[in-house]
């Protein structure tokens, strides 16, 4: 399911939060939430991604108890209904422990295991894959002023290294994906060319996740400000990614990129990529 010899999937964004970049509030609780994430199976999702805290430029973290009393009885009332893979959006050890337990199927860990090493054992003691991606400094801090000598080589390294500290944690290899971190501590430039070079991350034998849905590096290209005009510029990175290998998208219009990858991937297979 996770290897890029498959047409890649779509993973869901439900954010459980007052304050995310582009919905935030908007699922804050659990009716809201739960509606949103039968709209998006009705749209044939592949995997929903709950998450407990922001992690937009600048946002402040938000306590284990916090996270784990807006996302586990959304993740529990979401398995009652249907059977759909569910995601965990979090870096903490014990709000992915409780989302597990409460039916979720995989941990999405924005700082790769470096906020809560602990996080990998669970991985590993779950059998559940987990998502390692690159981020430079904590979301309160990221943006402020990242910099990088070759933006591309760093983060395959660094990349490199989580899946070191996974497997010794005992994370299967298979259940390793890996995300390069649009968005989080990286100038435009440096997301224009980890795009550009997304193929060299899928060389390194991993499935890949994108995130690149309505964030703010291509809002300054478009000249656009809202975040949900930026539809039309995400699908474009979809279709980019599909090229290069990638094999997950994490999104928040799921019938848009869901075409993208359809029409994509079939170029991609009539080439014979």
């Amino acid at each position: 399911m996770y290897t890029n010899t498959n047409k890649p999937l779509i993973m869901g964004v439900l954010n459980v939060t007052p304050d995310s970049f582009s919905d935030g509030g908007h699922y804050s609780n659990v009716d809201s939430a739960v509606q949103r994430a039968q709209y998006m199976m009705l749209q044939n999702v592949d995997i929903i991604d709950v998450g407990g805290e922001s992690t937009r430029p600048g946002s402040d973290p938000v306590s284990a108890l916090e996270q784990i009393r807006r996302i586990v009885p959304v993740i529990q009332t979401i398995r009652e209904q249907d059977d759909v893979l569910i995601s965990v959006d979090t870096s903490d050890s014990n709000v992915a422990q409780a989302a597990i337990e409460a039916g979720a199927n995989m941990i999405n860990d924005v700082s790769g295991g470096l906020n809560d090493a602990r996080i990998l054992t669970v991985a590993a003691t779950e059998n559940v894959p987990i998502v390692l991606m690159h981020s430079k400094g904590s979301p309160k801090t990221m943006q402020i002023n990242p910099y990088y000598e070759n933006v591309v080589q760093e983060v395959i390294e660094a990349l490199q290294q989580r899946v070191n500290a996974a497997l010794e944690a005992g994370v299967k290899r298979e259940h390793i994906i890996l995300d390069v971190g649009i968005g989080f501590g990286k100038r435009k430039q440096d997301n224009l060319d980890l795009l550009a070079h997304l193929a060299d991350v899928v060389a390194l034998g991993f499935p890949v996740l994108l995130g690149t849905s309505r964030k703010r590096f291509m809002g300054d290209i478009c000249n656009v400000i809202e975040p949900s005009e930026l539809v039309t510029a995400t699908v474009v990175t979809t279709a980019l990614g599909v090229m290069a290998g990638v094999s997950m998208f994490r999104v928040h219009d799921i019938k848009e990129n869901r075409q993208a990858v359809d029409v994509a991937w079939a170029v991609k297979q009539s080439h014979g990529i």
